[in-house]
């Protein structure tokens, strides 16, 4: 962020704090260094070098995971150009305010667009974590609630990505058992774009559903349970230490609807890691060479956000006043009945409309998830 244009915005907000608060003013200021403006955009021109490269695309797994980190570097970089460019709009408008009053009138509103802007940098400003602007798989299994279960979590799958495709993500579907009555009893997807790993960490855990249910002849109220975990896609390139000698491969038949070649041969891959007990499995290709390979990049995965736990759980003594969270624990509970909502029980953040959020609504809970684990205040409700 250019520091002249940052002294300019600061002199026009000195000059009249009457209209811009100065907690604000300084707030804003501070992004460059933030944000680490400098780092980033020179990163972003090593990257330019790099793509310019004629054999940049030799190693296509390498050079996806380059082009993905320059979209991560530039989704913080533009906005925040964007807000600097504003800024100087701003001062100069304070500036024609103090000379003529009519000015006066459309700075509240440019304010208020500055500080939305703000919020937003701020809550990506979070997001800093090893693998937060990796790309993520995100698996979900159904559990308790029977053929309700199994609807509960095809819901689930549809809510990630809906979310991913309004947000600009790629979603590719890496594993999909279908229950023979209804929706799955398991689904993994990788989800691609600038930090995906970060905004979609924290829906690890239990996510609960009480209805009534639409397969029960009764009419009776259900409660399902469906399971989320997400790790971050690592490349190849990143060193994640497994020793070979410790996993366990087991071919078998794919099952489940998914055309001709179910059932007819031994594609599907589980991969056992035995001091984990981490269990990884693929069954969506044709070909066992390519299952194998998806299989091994769910491993590494589950690998990479086993390590990043133990460094979370080492700083845990920070947050002591926050709920367990990890695999199995219950983290959000959805109402269809008697009323509609949806609540984290971390944050108590909710949303009155059950609808929106299943129809990939949740950037408000994934927003205070990232303020309820760096400690910051969340709204209690928002309906």
């Amino acid at each position: 962020m250019s520091g002249e244009s940052l002294t300019y915005a600061e002199n026009a907000w000195k000059k009249n704090t009457s209209i811009v608060p100065r907690p604000f003013a300084r707030e804003f200021c501070n992004c460059g260094t933030l944000f680490d403006w400098d780092t980033k955009r020179a990163r972003i021109k090593e990257i330019d070098a790099q793509m310019a490269s004629p054999d940049f695309w030799n190693n296509q797994e390498r050079a996806q995971a380059t082009v993905e980190e320059r979209k991560s570097l530039t989704s913080v970089i533009t906005p925040l150009d964007s807000a600097t460019k504003a800024s100087e709009d701003l001062a100069a408008l304070i500036e024609m305010a103090d000379e003529d009053e009519s000015f006066a009138a459309e700075v509240p509103a440019e304010v208020a667009r500055l500080e939305a802007i703000v919020e937003e940098l701020k809550l990506k400003a979070l997001l800093n974590g090893p693998h937060d602007g990796t790309g993520a798989i995100l698996s979900i299994n159904a559990r308790d609630g029977g053929t309700d279960a199994n609807d509960w979590a095809e819901m689930l799958l549809r809510m990630y990505t809906l979310w991913a495709q309004k947000n600009g993500y790629s979603v590719e579907l890496l594993e999909r058992q279908d229950s023979e009555q209804a929706g799955i009893s398991h689904a993994a997807i990788a989800v691609r774009g600038p930090m995906a790993y970060g905004y979609l960490k924290g829906e690890t855990g239990m996510h609960r559903l009480v209805r009534i249910s639409p397969f029960n002849a009764e009419g009776k109220r259900q409660t399902s349970f469906a399971a989320v975990d997400v790790s971050p896609e690592i490349a190849d390139s990143v060193e994640i230490e497994i020793d070979p000698e410790d996993v366990r491969e087991d071919t078998f038949r794919a099952s489940g609807a998914g055309g001709q070649h179910v059932n007819k041969t031994s594609s599907a891959i589980r991969l056992t890691h035995a001091p984990s007990g981490i269990v990884v499995q693929c069954q969506s290709e044709r070909s066992q060479h390519k299952n194998r390979a998806t299989a091994w990049k769910m491993l590494r995965a589950r690998m990479a956000r086993q390590e990043e736990e133990k460094r979370e759980a080492a700083e845990a003594a920070k947050y002591q006043q926050q709920a367990k969270v990890g695999f199995g624990s219950q983290i959000r509970n959805y109402f269809l009945h008697p009323d509609q909502r949806v609540k984290d029980a971390r944050t108590k953040f909710q949303m009155g409309n059950f609808h929106a959020v299943m129809d990939g609504d949740i950037q408000g809970f994934l927003d205070s998830v990232l303020r309820w684990r760096a400690g910051q205040p969340v709204a209690d409700d928002d309906e």
